[in-house]
């Protein structure tokens, strides 16, 4: 009796259990060669980050003699009142509302004039253009440091010889670093510039003639067909150098020495979060800082995927 009833009771079927015999096969072979980045990023990602969580409830420190203890909120709470880290991150976003825009509108231009129809050789501009941005970072940030150099960079040496008298101090001078820092930038923009330029072209031509037929001018269809066009590649643009800007790190170290001279305005904050960790070696607040950032940037993310059904436009989209 009781064997029957095992018999006639309905058995819970598994995923693997509803698909083919093929099926199966392929889900198995596909786990297989999914195997290595899953257990990277188990390994690499998921669990430092849980880590790094649960460091910031405890006073953990490389260099401290006493054991591991939790203390509850007290990062956080010491977190709230660091003015140094405030102010890291009023410098982080006072060189972003330059920044940013430059990064956005100028690819974008370059984009346009590379699209032109009546330009010669774009092929070769188009290499020209994005080439930089395969070049080492850091050298190309050694170079900069020397191009702009107050004293005999050739920057100012060429606005000496246009008959600039007192051409700016560019990196030794807290009102001119910050567009040091945006030309320096502008190195490696050939990669947006690149994105942008396959958005342009992805825009369909039968618009620029019906606009055409219409009246509309150059500056017309610019506003009313390729930027609502190309908005969502804007969109992703504009992602990534938000997120970039709050990870702003390289060109202060390098440049600067992470010092933050000149008077502070280079004091960015990642480079209190860099010093923190690697300099006073404390892995308990500086996890905090991680996740103070890490909030941040989620934040701001989420208000601009918010705000983007207003301006970001998908083709064949009902709203």
């Amino acid at each position: 009796m009781n064997m029957l009833t095992e018999l006639s009771r309905p058995r819970k079927s598994s995923l693997f259990t509803k698909l083919s015999p093929l099926a199966r096969r392929e889900a198995r072979w596909g786990l297989l060669f999914l195997s290595p980045w899953i257990i990277g990023f188990l390994a690499f990602t998921l669990i430092p980050v849980l880590a790094s969580l649960g460091l910031t409830f405890t006073n953990y420190t490389l260099t401290q003699s006493e054991p591991v203890r939790f203390v509850g909120l007290a990062n956080y709470r010491t977190l709230m009142s660091d003015s140094q880290v405030w102010k890291s991150l009023l410098v982080t976003i006072r060189f972003g509302l330059i920044a940013l825009p430059v990064g956005m509108i100028l690819p974008l231009a370059l984009a346009l004039l590379m699209n032109n129809e009546y330009l010669v050789a774009k092929s070769l501009f188009r290499t020209l253009f994005y080439f930089p941005f395969i070049i080492p970072f850091v050298a190309a940030v050694f170079i900069w440091q020397a191009m702009i150099n107050p004293e005999f960079g050739w920057i100012n040496y060429w606005l000496r010889g246009l008959g600039v008298q007192n051409p700016p101090r560019w990196i030794n001078d807290p009102n001119w670093v910050y567009p040091g820092y945006v030309i320096m930038g502008l190195w490696g923009i050939g990669n947006a510039m690149v994105i942008n330029l396959a958005a342009l072209q992805g825009v369909p031509t039968e618009l620029y003639d019906s606009a055409k037929i219409d009246g509309a001018g150059r500056w017309s269809r610019l506003i009313y067909i390729t930027l609502p066009m190309i908005s969502p590649v804007l969109f992703y643009l504009l992602i990534l150098n938000v997120v970039g800007l709050f990870q702003y790190f390289l060109v202060p170290l390098v440049v600067n020495s992470g010092t933050g001279e000149p008077a502070g305005a280079t004091l960015f904050y990642n480079l209190v979060l860099y010093k923190t960790f690697f300099t006073y070696q404390n892995m308990a607040y500086g996890s905090t800082m991680a996740w103070l950032l890490f909030v941040i940037i989620l934040l701001v993310t989420l208000v601009l995927f918010r705000t983007a059904n207003r301006w970001v436009y998908y083709a064949g989209e009902t709203r």
